[in-house]
């Protein structure tokens, strides 16, 4: 795999991913217009493959998936209103409290446990009602893989539990869906059957489907054009951007391949289980999470040693590492970087 600082075996995300060179012949023979009139060919050619992709009426190109959470949360929700989701979520974990600084909303959060998706009892329970002294609920968003549970698969039907109750009260469903064709892959779905339960939802190109960059908010026509409007407001309106957006429409063909990086993280995930002290529940996906706190090995001593021996991977809590397999990473690249990570938690323990 392509090295990064020294990592010649890079766990860290499957953000670290490199364009492949079909994806860098797209870029450079992108047909281009300016986008925000709507004008650039290939943008408009992904965000048509997109929607197609989870079976939505239309979708957005956005440069991030952080912003593209963001401007899903500021579409349906008015200043003062709360936003219920799950205590982990990415979104109210790792992106800097940007429902209440970009849209003035409160958060409400369930813990969910490793079901990951609220119960309907619990998002019933959650569940505000706008009177003289409270605000109202108005967005309920849940994710699927669930990233910080170590990118669990969830299930079809919990998804839609969650949203059909939250609709009886008139609150809008967003999915953050980042990996969603990790969860579609490893359900044996269409990602359209995932997405069905709710009103929009967010995936990446930029992670295991290997773009350089972008990703994509899909819903309704009237969901989309909002949201257009909203991602200008936020600074995301890009101009000649077919050069980044053509890599992504090759990225959509990479989802039947993300088995494979399935396949690597069951492997990774079985010889770390071996070790002694280490515990590696075996993957739904391609997120491997590691607990060390029998073998006596803070998660920050794990990262910085496996830094020093080539392997990436992050601190996810005082005694939980996570690694992240991807297509830049092979079945070599698997079994070395457990040989590693035995040294380092030999030396540590030692």
């Amino acid at each position: 795999m392509p090295e990064a600082d020294g990592l010649n075996v890079d766990l860290r995300s499957d953000t670290v991913t490199t364009p492949s060179d079909e994806m860098r012949e797209a870029a450079a023979t992108a047909e281009v217009g300016d986008d925000v009139y709507r004008d650039d060919p290939a943008v408009n050619e992904l965000e048509r493959c997109a929607a197609e992709a989870v079976g939505t009426e239309a979708a957005l190109y956005v440069p991030s998936g952080t912003m593209a959470n963001q401007i899903a949360v500021h579409v349906h929700t008015e200043p003062g209103q709360e936003l219920l989701l799950e205590r982990e979520s990415h979104i109210y974990r790792w992106e800097l409290a940007g429902a209440a600084k970009l849209s003035g909303v409160q958060t409400r959060t369930i813990d969910a446990g490793e079901r990951c998706v609220p119960t309907p009892e619990a998002v019933r329970e959650g569940l505000v009602d706008e009177d003289l002294h409270r605000p109202g609920t108005g967005l309920l968003a849940v994710e699927n893989t669930h990233n910080y549970r170590g990118g669990i698969a969830v299930p079809v039907e919990r998804i839609a539990a969650a949203a059909e109750t939250a609709r009886e009260a008139d609150v809008s469903v967003h999915l953050d869906g980042a990996r969603v064709f990790n969860a579609a892959v490893a359900l044996g779905v269409d990602a359209s059957e995932v997405v069905a339960p709710v009103d929009s939802v967010t995936f990446c190109l930029s992670k295991g489907l290997g773009a350089p960059v972008g990703s994509i908010l899909a819903g309704d026509d009237d969901f989309v054009e909002d949201a257009r409007r909203v991602r200008k407001l936020f600074g995301g309106g890009m101009r000649q951007a077919g050069m980044i957006a053509a890599p992504g429409l090759r990225a959509l063909e990479n989802v039947d391949r993300l088995a494979d990086d399935h396949a690597n993280a069951e492997r990774l995930a079985a010889g770390l289980d071996a070790l002694d002290g280490v515990d590696a529940p075996a993957p739904d996906t391609n997120i491997v999470v590691a607990h060390t706190e029998a073998a006596g090995v803070e998660a920050a001593d794990l990262v910085t040693a496996c830094k020093a021996a080539g392997v990436g991977c992050v601190e996810f809590d005082d005694y939980v590492t996570r690694f992240t397999t991807h297509l830049d990473v092979d079945v070599d690249d698997v079994d070395a970087a457990v040989d590693r990570i035995a040294d380092v938690v030999g030396g540590l323990r030692a």
